[in-house]
């Protein structure tokens, strides 16, 4: 047998040794394994976990842009939605600036009848005394309404036994107003100078009924 032969089986026998060698120390891999870069580690899928958590379980920002998370008022509010989930609080101040100057209004022209609907008994019989006090005295009231400058939730309560919910809101509006005598002269107010009206009205309506409309029950300043 030449040299050159015995070269080639001597390390052909030195190959097979090292394969075998790092067969055993490195493995096999078989089926579908993630490369070392694409597995994630226990503690990353915690942490994932969590933060998907903080997410689905986070403060309902509907309630906490209008009062602060973990208030008496922010409670209330998520028992008022558990009742009733379309409830929305922006939803209900949107409508609540439209109530103000509707109910405003009305109440500056004589003309309650137009809003019964939105006013607790005892809110409608203050207002038309107030009417009906200044046609006595032959007083009538010219308002324009400018727009408000402020709405903001003062307050809420819910009871969950009768599902009664009540919200107190701020207003701060901006109009035109002049009273005149008999005669058509002005005596208080300038129709061109725009005042401030504030005010801070509390709605109540019961949750989960058919009935969508809240009523005005106190009026403050």
């Amino acid at each position: 047998m030449s040299s050159a032969v015995i070269q080639l089986l001597v390390l052909a026998g030195i190959a097979i040794f090292l394969i075998l060698r790092l067969r055993s120390v490195l493995g096999t891999r078989e089926g579908f394994e993630q490369s070392p870069k694409s597995q994630t580690s226990p503690k990353s899928e915690g942490a994932d976990r969590r933060r998907f958590e903080v997410i689905e379980g986070g403060p309902d920002t509907d309630i906490t842009d209008h009062v602060p998370e973990g208030s008496a008022a922010a409670e209330a509010f998520a028992r008022m939605k558990a009742v009733e989930p379309d409830f929305g609080v922006a939803d209900f101040l949107h409508g609540a600036r439209s109530a103000y100057e509707m109910i405003l209004m009305a109440f500056e022209n004589g003309d309650l009848d137009s809003v019964v609907p939105f006013l607790s008994r005892d809110v409608y019989e203050s207002l038309v005394e107030v009417v009906e006090r200044r046609e006595r005295e032959g007083l009538s009231v010219e308002a324009n309404f400018v727009g408000l400058r402020e709405v903001r939730v003062v307050n809420a309560s819910f009871d969950e036994t009768t599902s009664e919910a009540e919200i107190t809101v701020r207003f701060e509006g901006e109009l035109t107003s002049v009273v005149r005598n008999t005669d058509g002269e002005i005596v208080e107010g300038d129709p061109n100078e725009i005042k401030r009206q504030k005010d801070v009205w509390t709605f109540a309506r019961r949750m989960g009924v058919d009935d969508p409309n809240w009523q005005l029950v106190a009026t403050g300043q």
